[in-house]
C-alpha cells in the first residue's frame, strides 16, 4: 500500500504474475481499495486473496513507525504472514526502509548475518552485475562486506546461474594500497574466503563484465545506484533532443530502432524486478516507489525463484562453512552489531 500509484500497480503485477507462473498472491492492504482494483481484472482460475490491513507506512515516514506506532500496517502484516507460515516472500513498493525494518523485526536475520544487504542487479555489456549493499546501512564495519559478499556470491550462483562468481571489493583503484581503513580491512578478510574473490575493483568494472558481484557500503552502493538511474535518464533524453533536431537522424533511428529498442530494456529496471533484502530469515524484495506492473511482476518472479532455489538456505550453509574456518575474534557472532 505504500508504493507511489499503489495499490493500482501492484494488482495489476500481482494479477500478471500469477497469470504468468502460477503463483498464489496474497494482496494486503485496505481491503475496500484493493478489492475495488482487483475487480477491473479478470482472475478466473487464479489464486488471488486479500489480506486486510488497517495502516500503512508513507515514503516519509519513520522506518521505526513500523515497529513502534503502525504495527497493523501493510508491510508489517505482509511479513508476519511469512513468520506464520500463510506466505514464502514478501514484494513491496513501499518504503524501503520501513520495509527493511519489517522484514528484520519480525523474520530476524539468517544465522550469522549482523546487517542485511540490499542488492540490485545492474546490465553489464556481458549479462548483469550484482551489487551490494545499495542503501540499507550505511554505516558498516569491515566484517559487514564480508557478509554482504558471502550473500552475494550465494545469490549470484543461485539465481542468476553463474557457477562460480568473480566477487570484487569496490574501493578507488585496483591497486592493494588503495581503498580505506573499511575497504583494506575486508579486502584481508575476504582474501581467505572459499569463493572466487578477485580484490578490489572499480566503479567501471560494475558495466564492463569483469565481475560478477561488487561489495560496498550502503552509503556509496546507494549513490552508485541512483548515478546509474540518472545517467540512463539522462542519455535517453539527450538522445531524443538530437534526433528531434536533426532530419536526417531522424532516418538513422528509424534504421536503428530495434536496436535503441532492445539497449533500452536491458536498462529498464522493470525487467529485473526489484532488489532483493538478503540476510533475513525469509525473502523479501524491495521495489521502486514508482514501479510500474510489469516491475511488481518481475519482481514477485525474483521472490518465486529465491525460494525455489533455496538461496536462504544455502546463504546459512556458507557462512557457517565461512565461520568455522576464521579465528575466534573474527566470527560473524562476536562481531559488535550496529
Amino acid at each position: 500500500m505504500g508504493g507511489d500509484n499503489a495499490p493500482g500497480v501492484e494488482v495489476e503485477g500481482a494479477v500478471a504474475a500469477a497469470r504468468r507462473w502460477g503463483v498464489a498472491i496474497i494482496l494486503v492492504g485496505d481491503a475496500d481499495k484493493v478489492g475495488a482494483e482487483l475487480k477491473k481484472h479478470r482472475v478466473d482460475g487464479l489464486t488471488i486473496a486479500i489480506h486486510h490491513a488497517s495502516d500503512v507506512v508513507g515514503m516519509h515516514d519513520s522506518a521505526s513507525d513500523v515497529i513502534r506506532k503502525k504495527k497493523d500496517c501493510s508491510i508489517r502484516v505482509a511479513f508476519d504472514l511469512v513468520r506464520n507460515g500463510q506466505a514464502q516472500a514478501v514484494v513491496s513498493a513501499g518504503n524501503s526502509g520501513a520495509t527493511m525494518a519489517a522484514g528484520m523485526f519480525v523474520l530476524k536475520r539468517i544465522p550469522g548475518i549482523d546487517r542485511p544487504a540490499i542488492a540490485t542487479i545492474m546490465p553489464n555489456i556481458k549479462d548483469k552485475t550484482l551489487v551490494l549493499d545499495v542503501g540499507g546501512n550505511v554505516d558498516c564495519k569491515p566484517l559487514h562486506l564480508v557478509q554482504f559478499a558471502l550473500m552475494g556470491e550465494v545469490y549470484t550462483r543461485r539465481v542468476l546461474g553463474k557457477e562460480r562468481p568473480k566477487v570484487g571489493l569496490l574501493s578507488n583503484g585496483e591497486e592493494e594500497s588503495k581503498g580505506n581503513d573499511l575497504t583494506r580491512e575486508a579486502h584481508r578478510l575476504l582474501k581467505s574466503a572459499s569463493f572466487n574473490y578477485v580484490g578490489y575493483v572499480e566503479g567501471r568494472d560494475i558495466y564492463n563484465g569483469s565481475v560478477d558481484v561488487v561489495v560496498c557500503d550502503g552509503f556509496v552502493g546507494n549513490v552508485v545506484l541512483k548515478v546509474a538511474e540518472g545517467l540512463s535518464e539522462g542519455i535517453f533524453t539527450m538522445l531524443r533532443k538530437e534526433i528531434g533536431s536533426r532530419p536526417l537522424a531522424k532516418i538513422g533511428y528509424l534504421l536503428a530502432r530495434p536496436a535503441f529498442q532492445a539497449f533500452r530494456k536491458r536498462v529498464d529496471y522493470s525487467e529485473y524486478g526489484g532488489a532483493p533484502l538478503l540476510g533475513i530469515d525469509g525473502t523479501g524484495v524491495i521495489c521502486h516507489g514508482g514501479s510500474s506492473p510489469k516491475a511488481i511482476m518481475n519482481a514477485v518472479r525474483m521472490s518465486r525463484e529465491c525460494v525455489v532455489k533455496k538461496v536462504n538456505q544455502t546463504m546459512i550453509a556458507q557462512i557457517q562453512e565461512y565461520c568455522d574456518g576464521q579465528p575466534a575474534a573474527v566470527d560473524a557472532s562476536s562481531a559488535t552489531q550496529g
